[in-house]
């Protein structure tokens, strides 16, 4: 993408999510808030930087499956939940706090994309 012609947002403007999290695993899925968004999504929220967005949670493992038909992703990041919410003595951070953390990511968007984002 060309940067003069792209405005970084957070990337809750593109697209909405839900975390679910089983002992030290959490499930995060990421959906398309407009199908336009779609592309962006794909090519920007990728394994390395979400393992990278997430690096203070120390994650073992960040694994992403692409729902095309839903335009929408699963998100897999195993040994972030500080043992599970049994063994952790941090409760903040699990359930819905960690797709919130994710939905922070900046994103480069084409300025011909900004009529389509939720607004801020």
């Amino acid at each position: 993408m060309n940067a003069a012609a792209t405005t970084s947002v957070p990337l809750y403007r593109l697209a909405h999510g839900r975390t679910g999290d089983k002992g030290n695993r959490s499930n995060i899925s990421l959906i398309a808030w407009n199908a336009a968004c779609w592309p962006v999504l794909v090519e920007q929220v990728s394994e390395q930087r979400v393992a990278a967005h997430f690096a203070a949670r120390c994650p073992v493992q960040v694994q992403r499956f692409v729902l095309q038909r839903l335009q929408a992703m699963n998100w897999v990041l195993d040994g972030v939940l500080d043992g599970g919410v049994n063994d952790a003595l941090n409760l903040d951070s699990h359930g819905k706090a960690l797709s919130y953390w994710l939905l922070q990511m900046p994103v480069e968007v084409p300025a011909a994309l900004l009529p389509h984002l939720a607004p801020e």
